[in-house]
């Protein structure tokens, strides 16, 4: 192969598809994307016989999915509580860097579970209520982005508690395919701001602006987002404003691309940050919701 063969081929490989002026590598990528897409939520699903130790076939096939969807669920017959198996789970993929955040335990894994402690009851996914459609972690600073995430369904609810789930990438597509104008609003600088939070002792989370959309050092589309009105203020432009509409009507849509699954005992989310809800629930008294989640910085392997 020539040298000015090597080189084009890898001019065309360097080129950004999440660049707004390279419409050939966008619509390369896009191809691919919708080509690859799984059609249904039971197509992300991995029968696994041990979490905590996949077989080589059971890793390529949940990888299989991140790589097409960025998402990807396990499915096993272990039913144990055992906290390590979602760090166990993130190891196999790479991931190391855990976000201990405030309300997560002290071993970093947050126990997702209705909590009677005030401090908890202000923050809605330790209680039944719905949570509306968001990225985690979409207060961080730039440099605590969450890449990766692990939800593992230790008990689920005696009833609702559905999960919808749409990749941060397909939401990017729609937006772009509807008006460009929708991706540059949407990865301006100050597209969004998170108000700090304070407590008792003054600010306890300072204040953080930032875009919607970004591409990171590796090349790969991050998304922050919450659907939420009370911890959010938008950019007060008409471009912004329009974009925030669009991508509330797609995720109020019945766009095929989104998904509706609900989590059994033994199953688990391996998932890149996509975007994700939670219906409201009801308990069993006896045998209350329970899930692990992990939060990475690490990105899941390309």
């Amino acid at each position: 192969m020539s040298t000015a063969t090597l080189e084009r081929q890898a001019r065309v490989c360097a080129r950004d598809p999440f660049d707004l002026n390279d419409h050939e590598a966008y619509a390369r990528w896009r191809e691919h994307k919708l080509a690859h897409l799984p059609r249904t939520a039971e197509a992300l699903i991995v029968e696994v016989r041990d979490p905590q130790a996949l077989s080589h076939a059971e890793r390529g096939a949940l990888n299989a999915r991140l790589h097409s969807a960025n998402m990807a669920i396990y499915a096993s017959a272990r039913r144990s509580p055992d906290k390590d198996l979602p760090r166990a789970i993130g190891r196999q993929f790479g991931l190391a860097r855990l976000d201990a955040n405030w309300l997560a335990d002290e071993d970093g894994i947050s126990s997702v579970t209705v909590r009677a402690e005030p401090t908890r009851q202000d923050f809605i996914p330790y209680t039944d209520r719905p949570i509306r459609w968001h990225t985690d972690g979409y207060y961080n600073p730039p440099h605590k982005r969450i890449r990766a995430m692990v939800l593992h369904c230790v008990q689920d609810a005696q009833s609702g508690g559905e999960n919808a789930l749409l990749d941060h990438e397909i939401a990017y597509l729609r937006l772009r395919d509807a008006d460009p104008a929708h991706i540059a609003a949407l990865m301006a600088p100050d597209a969004m701001l998170i108000p700090e939070r304070a407590d008792a002792l003054g600010v306890a989370r300072a204040a953080q602006a930032g875009p919607v959309f970004t591409v990171c050092d590796d090349g790969r589309l991050h998304m922050r987002y919450t659907a939420r009105t009370r911890s959010i203020a938008w950019k007060n432009d008409a471009a912004t404003q329009a974009a925030v509409s669009a991508l509330e009507a797609l995720l109020a849509s019945d766009d095929p691309a989104i998904w509706r699954t609900r989590l059994a005992p033994g199953m688990g989310l391996l998932c890149a940050n996509v975007l994700h809800d939670r219906s409201g629930f009801v308990d069993d008294p006896a045998r209350p919701r329970l899930l692990y989640r992990a939060r990475y910085y690490d990105a899941l392997p390309v």
